[in-house]
């Protein structure tokens, strides 16, 4: 597996990258050679954040976390990596055929396919602060809208860092 290590904004220590290296490496064992693995070390509030991300077989996986030391962060994304990986298995076997491997052993109970709530609403025409507005009100964490200028269904959402993003078709 190929690994990146960068720093944003800043210079990660060679002992942070070894130490890195060295945690990570148990995820050899689930991907083939052909899988890249990004790790991205930065500080955000006060907090050490490391933010990896696993590119395999055209599906990514992605752990974000932070925490009072790189070390620590290191060990909550890795956490959070295996349990997608896991939560995730059968769907991942059928579609990569070989490219994941996970041990018997190890796996979690086989959970049962997705449980879908449809929910239907009417899309009005509004600007993108309408839609904050509107999505503020209502306590939720994005909301979906037709852009009063280009007519667009666009989504807005409230970002981890307490920004807003919007996304909007091509």
């Amino acid at each position: 597996m190929k690994m990146i290590m960068t720093g944003r904004q800043m210079t990660v220590y060679e002992t942070t990258k070894e130490m890195a290296a060295k945690k990570l490496a148990k995820f050899e064992k689930f991907f083939d050679d052909n899988a890249e693995m990004t790790v991205s070390f930065s500080q955000r509030h006060g907090l050490d954040m490391v933010e990896i991300t696993i590119r395999s077989g055209g599906l990514m996986f992605r752990g974000e976390e932070g925490s009072d030391s790189f070390a620590n962060a290191i060990d909550a994304a890795i956490d959070s990596l295996e349990r997608q990986i896991r939560k995730n298995k059968t769907r991942l076997e059928k579609r990569l055929r070989d490219g994941i491997h996970i041990d018997p052993v190890e796996e979690e109970a086989e959970e049962e396919p997705f449980r879908i709530r449809t929910k239907t609403f009417d899309v009005k025409p509004m600007s993108v602060e309408e839609a904050i507005l509107q999505m503020q009100l209502l306590g939720h964490q994005f909301f979906v809208f037709s852009d009063a200028e280009t007519g667009d269904t666009c989504v807005v959402y409230q970002r981890k860092d307490g920004d807003y993003g919007l996304i909007v078709p091509r």
